[in-house]
């Protein structure tokens, strides 16, 4: 949504950059600077001015079309991956997580690489935090990495090829952006506490996530 503190050059060239890219092509934009504005290849593109009554009134279907969308596409995954995919997150069922990480693990084992696991966990009295989290992270997730959402309320992700330093850095970040995109006033209950591991060649699957929920419980104590 793009309001006063903009100037038309601004504006044009946001739009521009917005309708060039296909990611970002068919998200909805709300516009509310007064005029007349060139066509762009925008198609949920609205100008619209008056109360925020009014703009919000006219941007909520547009929001709710895109959020309808992504539910879509997270459900289509799903089913081309044979259920393994958790529709609700996009992330990986708890069993084909458990599977995968096994494997990893040996495989890893095997030829000698690396591999970090981290683990976010959310405040379980705020179940949306750990869903939108969830979101988040099969979003910002390189395609070597996997996760799944668990029970008591956090998300787990293995990175492969990945030594604690750089997992340090990929969780901070991942941390920043979910901090950055929470909506509404900021609270902390609703952000991660992160807990992080790194595989050892005398690791388990099992004891690397053993080894993962003891740093849990020694950083919540």
């Amino acid at each position: 949504m793009l309001g006063e503190g903009f100037g038309a050059r601004v504006v044009d060239a946001f739009l521009t950059v917005l309708s060039e890219h296909p990611r970002f092509r068919n998200l909805p934009v709300v516009v509310t600077l007064g005029g007349q504005a060139p066509a762009y290849d925008l198609p949920n593109l609205e100008i619209i001015s008056g109360e925020p009554g009014r703009i919000a009134a006219n941007a909520l279907p547009l929001i709710r079309q895109h959020a309808f969308e992504v539910q879509l596409s997270r459900t289509l995954r799903s089913i081309d991956a044979g259920g393994l995919l958790d529709p609700l997150t996009g992330l990986l069922t708890a069993a084909a997580f458990n599977r995968d990480f096994a494997s990893a693990v040996h495989q890893t084992l095997g030829r000698g690489g690396g591999m970090s696991v981290a683990r976010f966990a959310f405040d379980p009295a705020h179940p949306r935090a750990q869903l939108d989290g969830a979101r988040l992270l099969s979003r910002l997730m390189r395609q070597m990495d996997f996760g799944a959402a668990q029970e008591d309320g956090s998300v787990i992700v293995a990175f492969a090829e990945t030594d604690f330093r750089t997992v340090h850095v990929i969780a901070r970040r991942l941390c920043s952006v979910m901090r950055h995109t929470a909506h509404g006033k900021r609270d902390a209950r609703a952000e991660p506490v992160v807990t992080l591991a790194t595989l050892k060649p005398s690791d388990t699957a099992q004891s690397l996530l053993t080894r993962l929920y003891d740093e849990a419980q020694r950083a919540a104590s």
